[in-house]
Parts: C-alpha cells; sequence; structure tokens
C-alpha cells in the first residue's frame, strides 16, 4: 500500500514509477529547473511532471479497476482539491451540504469493507492452495473484461502453440488466446521509441506476414498508440 501511494518501488541500484516504469538510477544528481536533486527527489518530480499526482493517476483508470462510479471519481477529485462540501453542493448541483456529508460516510464505509475484503485475501492465501496465478492485466487495456481471466499456465500453453521460433504461426481467433499473443509481441517493441509507420510495419511483418493485423489489434487492445494520421506509433504507458 505504501509503495502504491508514494507510485514508485526501489532496489538496489535504482528507483521505478510504477505509473510508467520510468527508471532513475540511484547516486545520480538529475537537473531540473536550473536545481539539481537526488534519484528519490527527481522520482517525485517526474511523478508530478507527468503524471501529476498518483492520486489523479489512480483515479484515472478504468473503473472496472478501482470499482468506483464516475460520480464517486467527481467526489474524491473534488475532496482531494481540498473543497468544502459547500463549493463541491454548488460545483455539482448536488441538493444540499448534508447529501455531500451522506457521500462521505459512503466512501469510508466503501474504505472500511475494502480493508476488511484485503485482509480476507491475505489470510486466504495462507490457506488457499489451489489458487491460480493470474496474468496481470496491463495498465493502458481500454476494457477489462473475461479476456483477461488467464493464468500463467494457459499464458504458456498459448505462446507454445501459436508461436515457433518466436514467429507467430497463426492468429488465434478466441479473443483470451490474441490477448496473449498480442501481448507477447509488445513486449518485444521498445519502451519510450516512437516508430514511423514503415518502421514499426517491417519489425511487425518479423512476427507475423499479415502486419496491418497485428497493428490494428495492438492498438485497439491498449498496446500501442499512435497519432491521428497513423504516421507514429509508440508502446503506451
Amino acid at each position: 500500500m505504501d509503495e502504491l501511494k508514494s507510485g514508485y518501488i526501489q532496489d538496489s541500484s535504482s528507483f521505478t514509477c510504477l505509473l510508467c516504469g520510468e527508471r532513475i538510477e540511484k547516486g545520480i544528481v538529475y537537473p531540473y529547473e536550473n536545481r539539481f536533486y537526488e534519484a528519490e527527489r527527481y522520482m517525485r518530480i517526474h511523478i508530478e511532471r507527468t503524471h501529476q499526482s498518483v492520486f489523479d493517476y489512480l483515479l484515472g483508470m478504468d473503473k472496472k479497476l478501482i470499482g468506483l462510479t464516475e460520480h464517486q471519481r467527481n467526489l474524491l477529485s473534488l475532496f482531494y482539491q481540498g473543497k468544502d462540501d459547500k463549493e463541491i453542493q454548488k460545483e455539482l448541483n448536488i441538493g444540499s451540504a448534508s447529501t455531500i456529508r451522506h457521500h462521505r460516510f459512503a466512501l469510508k464505509e466503501k474504505e472500511r469493507q475494502a480493508r476488511v475484503f484485503l485482509a480476507l485475501m491475505e489470510l486466504l492465501k495462507e490457506k488457499d492452495e489451489y489458487a491460480p496465478a493470474f496474468v496481470p492485466v496491463h495498465k493502458t487495456a481500454t476494457m477489462v473484461d473475461e479476456r483477461y481471466n488467464i493464468t500463467q499456465d494457459e499464458h504458456d500453453q498459448f505462446v507454445h502453440k501459436y508461436f515457433s521460433d518466436g514467429v507467430l504461426t497463426k492468429f488465434p481467433q478466441k479473443e483470451k488466446q490474441r490477448l496473449v499473443i498480442l501481448r507477447e509481441i509488445s513486449n518485444h517493441l521498445q519502451k519510450d521509441y516512437q516508430y514511423d509507420e514503415q518502421e514499426l510495419n517491417k519489425l511487425l511483418k518479423g512476427f507475423y506476414e499479415d502486419y496491418v493485423l497485428i497493428r490494428r489489434y495492438l492498438v485497439d487492445y491498449g498496446f500501442l498508440d499512435r497519432t491521428a494520421d497513423g504516421s507514429k506509433y509508440w508502446v503506451k504507458k
């Protein structure tokens, strides 16, 4: 929880942003706006510059991942901005300040329920020896649904079934299998790099003859983003 709140993790040599994967090495001084910062402080600056805040990033995630309605998102955003109940009432055009207090109470109840649920799941880990290992949903997924119900064993089976010497032998019809194939291909693309269309086509053709199909699905599934004219492509973070 502390790592998620801070937005980064650290190991012996670096700090890594949990929101985009940016890695900042320890032992280096980083310049920003005519000042110099040690690695951890510079990581916090990176999060503020790139993501505004950890709170804003998490609040903007898919509703299936955070379990909040649009109305609850708006309320939390205004609470985080430090606005009082009367200001929120006016901005959201809600009946009365007491209605805002009711929403605050409901959110606190949701927090208590979440804490109990987390405790239950932690205790369950100690006893549930048959629980499968699920492949994490990629952060830029455009829609989280049953397609993402994939265990590590299934993932490995699909990769073995559809790839031969790193080349895709057949593009699967089932969406769960497509997801695994697309994830595998996206892992071979450079991060923090913009491909022009011709360059990306050449790279994808090395995986599968119908590179246009692969490129389209990589965008549709949220692995790639592109400019409006389709001239540049990059891995989404």
